[in-house]
């Protein structure tokens, strides 16, 4: 599960009344909330206003002049002397010296060439050189730079001027914020059935219409910002303002937000403000010759099981810098929100390392946590919400158990434990359990099997039978019961058979597993095919009902012996019988109103891979409250292993 964040912390006293457990922490919720404010005023007496302090990249990196001089500016404390070298002055490293100014700023002007042109042109290879204080020559890249990209025979990145004569100019407009969040998470990358590195363009024509297709309304994409290790999954970010070069340019990239929001998709970035690549020649680590900089300098700059840098978030620009960056993916590429990755790791000074949460709130408050981050958070989604009304930002019930083990009570317990008030995106696989290491949700349930038993020519056997039913009713209860959003990772929907695997030394570098087999659901002879049939009528039926945007379910019975959940959602009746052999012939179940009720999703048909054991047309009558139940209730025929959605037709929508 992730919580969905909204921009406006609560009256505290409506907030103690909502959840009475917050009380002892009142204290503290108070000094954050001071410190929040604190903030904004600072931000405001010193810069003016939170829009002009986040816009950043308006002023340093390389910024073009109306007469096309280009002015350089950057933040680099520790360096004695900055000097800029590229393929536009045959990389003298001494020729372009910049100019120190107050702060620890720097600045430089490049007057335009006498034809007018830009003094360095569109696609021009840049290093700014920096002198150290002890005098040693570094070559960096700013941290500003919208493009990088590495040559086949070097192992670091260059900075590449983008600039281009006729940029991409978008042509849709954001999509109206959904009511009801399904969420594709995705990676650019992997997003083919070819081992190799797919593209952006790829993305575009050929996995967006499949998303348009399932029903999903917003796509989560992941590892955008650059990173110089692809087996990091993005995670390793070492320049933020870039989009990745391995995929295709930024004017691809921004091709492919566009055409998603002509099909009405909205398009989350994962950003990685967690922590940074320890990288030199191509991060932001030891920009200026210092261990500080950007981070905290000595340990408390170090993540331990990372091995990457750590933020120094009440620095003055560090902040102007994260800030900044949000803004630019939204101003420049027009992504639609963000999804914060390890927030965990921000949280806490001992970034979660070997620690077990319980979900105690005292795990919230106590020294071991980090105010520092939790009031730059607090500052993002405040300044995003404030500038983007409509921006979202968003912060497993499936063990080796078998099925006769699992409890009710439990599923129903691990998928409802929220607090009032707090929107939450459920999943039953996000790319974390996809991971070498662990398995896809299909391969827990159905193994080796996978690659030998889903021809739809041949007999189901035990396992691929057990794997098809469960799996639909894995991802139907997660999206019903679970939360106010889905979120469901990229092949997940037709029960992708491997895990994920970036190429690396440990595989050989190897590209079989960082890969999509989308082709498997275009085989009409295969069972992957009515696995995807079954998500995308799944999103329909959500779509006609709402389910997701309604308050939360109501459940009425949680059987451990028939390991039978009922609930009631927007309306509908929601019946899942986990159990492995029983079928129910007159099963009683409650119904939140009375009338006759049929059947709007079916997870035993036929076209879903079930064995077709309901007339679709069925109807189910309720009857009267007796004085005992003092609720409608109705018999409903429920196979074994099915799960089932019914409305009432007396109030159908």
């Amino acid at each position: 599960m992730e919580e969905a964040h909204r921009a406006e912390l609560p009256d505290l006293s409506e907030l103690l009344r909502l959840d009475p457990y917050l009380s002892p922490h009142a204290q503290d919720l108070r000094r954050r909330y001071k410190l929040f404010e604190q903030r904004l005023a600072q931000i405001e007496e010193a810069e003016g206003s939170m829009d002009d302090f986040t816009r950043g990249y308006q002023h340093y990196g390389v910024q073009t002049q109306p007469n096309n001089g280009l002015l350089f500016r950057e933040w680099a404390p520790g360096a004695k002397a900055l000097y800029l070298a590229g393929d536009f002055n045959d990389w003298n490293t001494k020729s372009h010296p910049y100019t120190k100014k107050e702060y620890g700023k720097w600045e430089l002007y490049l007057p335009p060439k006498q034809d007018k042109s830009p003094a360095v042109a569109h696609e021009t290879k840049l290093k700014l050189v920096v002198v150290t204080a002890e005098g040693a020559e570094l070559y960096r890249i700013s941290p500003w730079a919208r493009y990088v990209h590495k040559r086949l025979d070097s192992n670091t990145y260059d900075w590449v001027h983008w600039e281009p004569l006729q940029p991409f100019m978008h042509q849709h407009t954001h999509p109206k914020t959904p009511s009801s969040l399904k969420i594709y998470e995705a990676h650019v990358g992997i997003a083919s059935p070819e081992a190799k590195i797919a593209t952006y363009e790829n993305f575009t024509l050929n996995v967006l219409p499949r998303i348009k297709d399932l029903g999903y309304n917003c796509i989560q994409l992941m590892a955008i910002m650059e990173h110089a290790y692809y087996a990091s999954f993005g995670y390793q970010v070492t320049n933020f303002y870039a989009a990745s070069s391995r995929f295709g340019t930024p004017e691809d990239l921004k091709r492919l937000i566009d055409r998603a929001h002509s099909f009405g998709i909205a398009v989350l970035l994962d950003v990685v403000h967690s922590h940074a690549s320890s990288n030199t020649a191509d991060g932001l680590n030891q920009l200026d010759g210092t261990d500080g900089c950007f981070f905290h300098p000595g340990k408390r700059g170090l993540h331990a099981q990372w091995g990457s840098r750590l933020f120094s978030y009440n620095s003055w620009e560090v902040s102007r810098f994260l800030l900044s960056n949000l803004r630019w993916w939204m101003e420049e590429y027009r992504f639609d929100g963000f999804r914060f990755d390890g927030v965990t790791s921000m949280l806490y000074h001992h970034h979660g390392i070997a620690m077990s949460f319980s979900g105690s709130y005292g795990e919230y408050f106590g020294m071991h946590v980090d105010e520092e981050a939790i009031v730059h958070l607090m500052i993002s989604n405040h300044m995003l919400h404030s500038l983007y009304p409509n921006c979202i930002t968003i912060a497993e019930i499936l063990k080796e158990w078998k099925d006769e083990e699992w409890d009710m009570g439990n599923i129903v317990y691990t998928l409802t434990n929220r607090r009032q008030g707090e929107a939450i995106i459920c999943y039953a696989e996000s790319h974390d359990q996809a991971l070498v290491g662990d398995k896809s949700l299909a391969f827990w349930l159905m193994d080796k099997e996978m690659y030998t038993n889903m021809s739809v020519m041949i007999p189901k056997t035990a396992v691929i039978d057990r794997g098809l039913q469960l799996h639909k009713m894995i991802r139907l209860i997660t999206h019903t019961l679970g939360g106010n959003g889905y979120l469901n990772f990229m092949g997940n929907e037709f029960g992708h058979p491997e895990w994920l695997d970036f190429p690396r030394k440990g595989n050989n570098e190897s590209y079989r597993y960082a890969r999509r087999q989308y082709d498997l659901v275009d085989m009409e002879n295969l069972r992957y095919k009515q696995l995807y049939n079954f998500d995308r009528d799944m999103n329909c039926t959500e779509d006609k009902y709402g389910w997701l945007s309604s308050k939360m379910a109501v459940v009425t019975d949680a059987n451990e012996e028939d390991k039978v959940i009922v609930f009631s959602r927007a309306g509908l009746v929601f019946v899942f019988n986990f159990h492995p052999n029983n079928s129910y012939t007159n099963y009683c179940v409650a119904a939140p109103a009375p009338g006759k009720y049929k059947i709007k999703l079916d997870s035993d048909a036929e076209q879903y891979g079930g064995e077709g054991r309901l007339d679709a047309d069925a109807e189910f009558f309720t009857e009267p409250p007796s004085l005992k139940e003092k609720t409608h209730t109705m018999k409903v025929y429920v196979p074994c292993r099915t799960a089932l959605v019914l409305a009432n037709e007396d109030y159908a929508n």
